[in-house]
């Protein structure tokens, strides 16, 4: 009779630790971090999402990484985007060790100049740029041209990405 059961223990056993990994990573999946136009209007997502590795964040941001990794990066997600066919920028998700990690790097961006506004648990927001940290997020929003509706058209794209960080 003890035979019969182990078995089905067992696959109990599988089967919830199925689902606690899939749970628990459901963030870390690179699309899954990065909302659609449908969750942002006006903004489209280029279809490529890039996530690099600690070991090759080099590739990607050059002189900068270091930082990053003393601060435990786990991965770095990275998308395009486009407002309204016109503005390009980049969205950077570094998914973190801890929130301590998103904090410490933020903390180290110059805050002079910046709006402090209501996105993520800490944000700066600049003409072309906006920094958030979410929990072990920390969430890069950098443009490329300058527009008078870019500020408030980034964090109507942060709060989207807030929004599938909080999910």
């Amino acid at each position: 009779m003890k035979a019969f059961y182990l078995p089905h223990t067992l696959l109990a056993i599988l089967l919830v630790s199925w689902w606690l990994l899939f749970v628990g990573c459901k963030h870390d999946a690179p699309g899954n971090l990065f909302p659609d136009s449908s969750e942002a209007p006006g903004w489209t997502r280029a279809r490529e999402v890039r996530t690099f590795s600690p070991d090759r964040l080099s590739d990607y941001i050059d002189g900068d990484a270091e930082k990053y990794i003393h601060a435990g990066v786990r991965s770095l997600s990275t998308a395009n985007y486009q407002l309204d066919g016109q503005i390009d920028v980049t969205v950077d998700v570094y998914t973190m060790s801890s929130p301590a990690g998103a904090k410490s790097i933020l903390d180290f961006e110059p805050a002079m100049d910046a709006q402090l506004p209501q996105v993520g648990d800490a944000a700066r927001l600049y003409s072309q740029s906006l920094t958030f940290r979410k929990d072990r997020y920390l969430v890069r929003i950098v443009a490329y041209q300058d527009s008078p509706q870019l500020p408030q058209a980034m964090l109507l794209l942060g709060r989207a990405i807030e929004n599938k960080l909080s999910s």
